[in-house]
């Protein structure tokens, strides 16, 4: 009998944030936003482990302790190494697949993590990519973690903060582009993803405009309400290309050893 695969998501985020220091803690209707973030976690449906990733570091104790306090697994690890993170949380949790909630990113969608997580599976994947046109902060990259392990193996770099690149490009991996066919989450003007403050203003005005404390709105409703209400979209969009520059091009590969 064929081994049923066990689905976890993973919360990456630390309070050391050069942009917007301790952002995770901030509070949006009474709620630090780590707890909004791990709600929306909690709504994916093939997911059986939600963990918050964060560093073993002193300054990030608080944030570990908001994550149990709101009921979710912690694991600790690496500050700069995120791989290595990422493969101890995933043998401490015994999952084979993780979706990837960044703690920037509060409206990462359930409904495509499920989608990605079952293109994964249908076709045997080791990382699944975010697509560059699909809406910044909305989807989340999706990680086998036998692939995972080999690219522990072979990195030179103990500095793998920005990870995509250490399996984009690479031959040693089956790498594709998350799939959408909605044309609603292919928008390159908007920005979901959360770095400065006037991104936390945009995020307080759209769980406003849903009026609600918990945050389980669809990205599609998301989406269809800035299409309504452009004027919300240019709150935070005029800092989309500060927010660029310090991307590194995730074509990029990091592997080097074979």
């Amino acid at each position: 009998m064929k081994k049923r695969n066990k689905i976890g998501c993973f919360i990456l985020s630390r309070l050391s944030s050069s942009r917007l220091p301790g952002k995770a803690l901030m509070e949006i209707r009474g709620k630090p936003i780590v707890q909004h973030i791990i709600e929306r976690a909690r709504l994916i449906p093939s997911s059986q482990v939600v963990a918050l990733c964060t560093s073993a570091e002193k300054s990030d104790d608080p944030l570990a302790l908001t994550a149990k306090k709101c009921g979710a697994d912690v694991y600790r690890g690496p500050l700069s190494d995120i791989l290595k993170r990422f493969l101890g949380a995933a043998d401490k949790f015994g999952v084979d697949y993780f979706a990837i909630f960044s703690g920037d990113n509060l409206f990462c969608d359930p409904h495509l993590a499920e989608l990605g997580i079952k293109q994964m599976l249908d076709n045997e994947l080791d990382f699944l990519n975010v697509a560059p046109d699909l809406v910044c902060g909305g989807t989340p990259y999706c990680v086998s973690v036998k692939a995972l392990r080999k690219a522990c193996q072979l990195k030179s770099d103990d500095n793998t903060e920005y990870y995509p690149k250490f399996f984009n490009g690479n031959k040693e991996f089956k790498v594709a582009n998350h799939l959408v066919d909605d044309p609603i989450y292919h928008n390159k003007n908007v920005r979901l993803t959360m770095d400065y403050p006037e991104d936390l203003k945009f995020v307080k005005r759209i769980f406003d405009e849903f009026d609600t404390d918990y945050n389980s709105m669809p990205l599609k409703k998301i989406l269809e309400l800035l299409k309504q209400k452009p004027e919300i979209v240019k709150i935070n969009f005029v800092r989309h290309k500060d927010w660029a520059k310090n991307q590194i091009p995730m074509k990029v590969v990091g592997l080097v050893k074979k």
